[in-house]
């Protein structure tokens, strides 16, 4: 993957709006869990890409350094060959004074080989720095966005499960309403009084049935009582009337 695609990404989820995608998502749950997913992926995949920018960016600029420093010490060598010549051409050795010479452009040829090489290399460390730095801030930001949608996703699940409690408590407490016609617990209670209702009229019944016996037993007595009256009656009357006598035979 090149560091330009990765960058891209880096840059479009840093600039998501976690609270717009939510609320068009359907189940915004799902979605926040989705979406720590795929940061968490993304940011390894950025981490990744960056260690390799960084790594090349780190080769770049040793090559750099060594480039200045080959400068360096092709200058210095080109100054000592240069000076030795001098000092052979004053001591009236133009022949060896001339090597020198010519070692000494052979040197300054190399000091500005070196010096090319590193001057050609100052804009792609310059660009490869830029690039790093950005990729360093999409990284950060990602992050930050990792942590916001953690932060979210477990608000939100906390939200759903207090909302789902709210609801059973509120339906625990519909099926308990005693208020309520239509509820268990007052058909119960209705069923209740109406057995009530029909042990007092059983009650009531006993009662009045009793009565009616004991009404009853009075009037045996009183019947009893008439017909021993009426037996007496009988028997006294028998005994105060004369006695017929018996007529004799002829």
């Amino acid at each position: 993957m090149s560091k330009q695609s990765i960058f891209g990404r880096v840059a479009q989820l840093a600039r998501a709006n976690i609270n717009a995608l939510l609320d068009s998502a359907e189940d915004p749950q799902k979605m926040l869990d989705q979406m720590v997913r795929d940061y968490t992926s993304n940011i390894a995949e950025a981490e990744q890409a960056i260690a390799q920018t960084i790594g090349s960016l780190r080769m770049i600029e040793a090559d750099y350094d060594e480039d200045v420093k080959a400068a360096g010490e092709w200058g210095a060598k080109a100054m000592a060959a240069s000076q030795r010549a001098d000092q052979l051409r004053t001591s009236g050795q133009r022949a060896e004074a001339d090597k020198f010479d010519e070692l000494a452009k052979v040197a300054l040829g190399r000091q500005l080989a070196s010096e090319q090489e590193a001057k050609a290399a100052e804009p792609g460390i310059v660009s490869q720095r830029e690039v790093v730095d950005k990729l360093k801030t999409g990284l950060r930001q990602m992050k930050d966005k990792l942590g916001e949608l953690k932060g979210k996703r477990d608000q939100l699940i906390a939200r759903a499960r207090t909302a789902q409690a709210q609801s059973q408590v509120q339906d625990a407490i519909k099926s308990i309403d005693i208020m309520d016609p239509t509820s268990e617990v007052s058909r119960f209670e209705e069923k209740i009084r109406r057995e009530e209702a029909k042990v007092i009229g059983q009650q009531e019944l006993a009662a009045s049935s009793l009565d009616a016996q004991f009404e009853s037993l009075e009037d045996a007595g009183e019947r009893a009582e008439i017909e021993a009256r009426l037996a007496e009656l009988k028997a006294g009357r028998q005994a105060t009337m004369p006695q017929i006598p018996a007529s004799s035979p002829n």
